[in-house]
């Protein structure tokens, strides 16, 4: 809360969604050991290649905004709220499609060029000691790769499918249980892969964007504990500022805030 009273929030609100909170309990009960590697990938081809984009798609593609500031601030908001602050980062990007035609909206038909980075491969050290990976891309057709995997000592949880949607699956695989007596779950976990694991309820009520809304409303009411905090927001841009500067001069950035 500002001096004021009021109550400030930040978007975007993955978060704080039930598959990122459960993740983040996971990890913290040490059900399956200490976390020590997160890969994550946020990506598809941008607004350009959006059929039903009604705006100018070109700026998404300049030095103003770029995939990691459209696209990659969702999963360093999940990362960071699963494993904590980042230390240090890492990047480097590339211009992979120079031009690029663009399909729907008013400008349909049109050519624009790709003045900055349209991949972008960010490494991140996080305070408690883990190691993190994220791919944020306008250059990325298809993929079936998880959006994000958290590896721990005894185990690993890879999340699949569509991260906007609020019944995407969990997939568990697990060396062993023995962290269940001392951090009970929601269910047994078997040996090996557990497939298709839904967390458990309540589930979201709406999709991400809806959800967003939903949370704030909740935390106006008292009904709710704020997750996305001002100072959560504010690391998770000094990471990607950081990020750019690494591009620019491929040297390890510190990261100064914290939340």
């Amino acid at each position: 809360r500002v001096a004021a009273g009021l109550l400030l929030m930040c978007a975007p609100v993955s978060a704080a969604t039930r598959h990122v909170r459960w993740l983040g309990d996971l990890v913290r009960s040490g059900r399956l050991g200490r976390p020590t590697l997160a890969l994550a990938q946020c990506g598809n081809m941008g607004p350009a290649s959006w059929l039903d984009y009604t705006g100018d798609p070109t700026v998404f593609y300049g030095p103003s905004v770029g995939p990691v500031l459209d696209l990659g601030i969702y999963r360093l908001h999940e990362m960071t709220a699963i494993l904590g602050p980042v230390r240090r980062v890492q990047a480097m990007g590339a211009i992979a499609i120079p031009e690029r035609r663009i399909l729907g909206g008013p400008m349909a038909g049109r050519s624009m060029r790709v003045t900055s980075p349209d991949n972008v491969l960010i490494h991140l050290e996080f305070a408690g000691g883990a190691l993190g990976q994220l791919l944020s891309s306008f250059a990325l057709p298809a993929t079936e790769q998880p959006w994000i995997e958290i590896h721990m000592e005894r185990g690993s949880v890879s999340l699949r499918g569509d991260a906007f949607a609020a019944d995407s699956p969990a997939d568990v695989f697990a060396i062993d249980d023995a962290g269940s007596a001392a951090a009970p779950g929601w269910n047994a976990l078997s040996v090996g892969w557990n497939r298709g694991l839904v967390p458990p309820p309540p589930a979201d009520p709406f999709p991400l964007i809806g959800h967003g809304a939903a949370h704030f409303i909740a935390c106006l009411a008292g009904e709710a504990t704020p997750l996305l905090t001002a100072e959560h927001a504010r690391h998770v841009l000094e990471v990607v500022v950081r990020v750019y500067e690494s591009i620019a001069d491929g040297t390890t950035r510190e990261i100064m805030t914290s939340f």
